[in-house]
């Protein structure tokens, strides 16, 4: 059975182990003590009527009381439904209608709403501990909603075994200890700041730092003052990191390694990084299947710098043709994946679950990706990025890779547009360096060097900035749409 109370089995095994040090106030936290924390947040839930099945929204920076309600629901029943701080009104409305949630509880940083309770005035270590509620494998601990870069975001189903399967799966496969020191500073609203290392550290019974927000000079801080052993983030946090002053000078010997995820790792970091004597691993995961799907050695990641790894223990992947065959190592195709880590599908929508995971159990990913000949998987993109031009594929990705390591560059994102002659080309967004000089010709003169004439973007646009999710993933359709609009000025 892969379901149970998660954080009380680990208090049980070791009660007086520091489980969390809390940043913003300096607090810490043993095992012992959190686990009685979600117990009165459960016990309090059902004081207000709230019961197994029924939906909580969280609407909270990243603190020690978000924690406590994403533990409380594995021990309760109670469906956790985390809520992105960035959403406008109306969005977060819609979302609260949809998963039909019962009560908000949210932090005072944002505005209070007739019905929500304030997560400063929950008895959360009030009273004795109570038993916690046997949940099913297949029963809700969470909805997640998608972070909408492709469309209205959907409430992605996971249950209790998807939560806790992720949670070994990943300490078996990433290697993971008990002295494991671990930041978290992505939203916790996201599969991420759940996924990597909340829960896997709670499995094992390493340290969690966390982190209300991210901020580069505050990462660097804490790496050295706690002794930080292994580091997630994703490509644009690490770039910020990397120009960060304290990169030259931070005591990172006690870090192991760290891993990338949301978006291919430009070369270059990987590069930089290895001058500080950090390992970059990348890591790959979606909402739908966990973030973490797939492993590699520290000794691979550099032997195989871009790959992403091998499946998982227990975990399959397979790149399909359009017309579902597997296609062999080298070609690219459909990234599809089964296993115990894949979610029950979406919430109240039938048809796109089953548009997503197939009769056989094998979710498509909608990602593009390619395998070697040592089984070691590579992403190269969205189905939805890929462009057509001459009739020839072209992953946006690999031109964003290669712009990136332009040094005058800071940021860059391709998208295909309509062409008279060739079906699709390139259009480049990019965000010149502060202080440096750039032309399109110098962009496309060093892109000459890099790839083949085909790929080369045929319209180079310069932006202040690029539009991105709270997650760091560039949200194209806002680019598709200011390009657009350009046209039709």
């Amino acid at each position: 059975m892969i379901a149970g109370d998660l954080l009380g089995e680990r208090a049980r095994l070791t009660p007086d182990k520091i489980a969390l040090v809390e940043v913003r106030s300096g607090r810490s936290f043993t095992y012992g003590e959190l686990d009685r924390r979600a117990a009165a947040v459960a016990r309090w839930w059902r004081g207000q009527g709230i019961n197994p099945g029924d939906r909580v929204g969280i609407l909270s920076e990243n603190r020690v009381e978000f924690v406590d309600a994403f533990f409380a629901a594995g021990k309760s029943g109670v469906v956790l439904v985390p809520l992105s701080t960035r959403l406008a009104a109306a969005e977060l409305a819609a979302v609260l209608e949809d998963a039909e949630v019962r009560l908000v509880m949210h932090s005072r940083h944002f505005d209070q709403q007739a019905g929500w309770a304030a997560l400063e005035d929950i008895p959360f270590e009030s009273g004795a501990a109570s038993e916690p509620e046997r949940c099913a494998p297949e029963d809700l601990w969470c909805l997640l909603y998608t972070s909408g870069t492709t469309g209205r975001p959907k409430g992605v189903m996971l249950p209790h075994r998807m939560v806790i399967w992720n949670g070994y799966n990943t300490v078996a496969s990433w290697q993971l200890r008990e002295d494991d020191i671990a930041p978290v500073f992505t939203p916790m609203y996201h599969a991420g700041g759940l996924s990597v290392f909340l829960t896997p550290l709670v499995v094992i019974g390493g340290t969690i730092i966390l982190h209300d927000r991210f901020d580069a000079a505050e990462v660097w801080r804490e790496i050295a003052r706690e002794r930080v052993t292994v580091v997630f983030g994703v490509p644009t946090i690490f770039k910020m990191m990397l120009e960060a002053p304290e990169f030259a000078t931070a005591d990172v010997r006690s870090v192991r390694w760290c891993i990338s995820g949301g978006a291919p790792l430009p070369r270059y970091l990987i590069d930089r990084y290895a001058e500080r004597g950090l390992v970059f691993k990348q890591g790959y995961g979606l909402t739908e299947a966990g973030v973490n799907c797939f492993a590699m050695t520290a000794e691979d990641a550099e032997r195989k710098a871009g790959s992403v790894g091998k499946p998982m223990m227990f975990a399959e992947a397979r790149i399909s043709s359009p017309e579902g065959g597997e296609l062999p190592p080298g070609e690219t195709g459909e990234l599809w994946l089964r296993g115990p880590h894949v979610c029950r599908g979406f919430w109240k929508q039938p048809a796109a679950t089953a548009g997503a995971i197939d009769p056989e159990g094998w979710l498509h990913t909608g990602d593009l990706a390619h395998r070697d000949a040592e089984g070691f998987f590579y992403i190269d993109g969205r189905i939805k990025e890929m462009y057509i031009s001459g009739g020839v594929n072209v992953y946006p990705a690999e031109i964003e890779n290669a712009l990136l390591q332009h040094p005058d560059l800071q940021d860059a994102a391709v998208l295909g547009i309509p062409d008279p002659t060739w079906g699709e080309v390139g259009a480049a967004f990019l965000v010149a360096r502060a202080g440096g000089s750039i032309s399109a010709e110098q962009v496309l003169s060093f892109l000459e060097t890099k790839l083949a004439r085909y790929k080369l973007p045929k319209a180079v646009y310069f932006l202040d900035v690029l539009p991105r999710n709270a997650y760091g993933k560039v949200i194209k359709p806002e680019l598709r749409k200011w390009y657009q609009g350009r046209q039709t000025a």
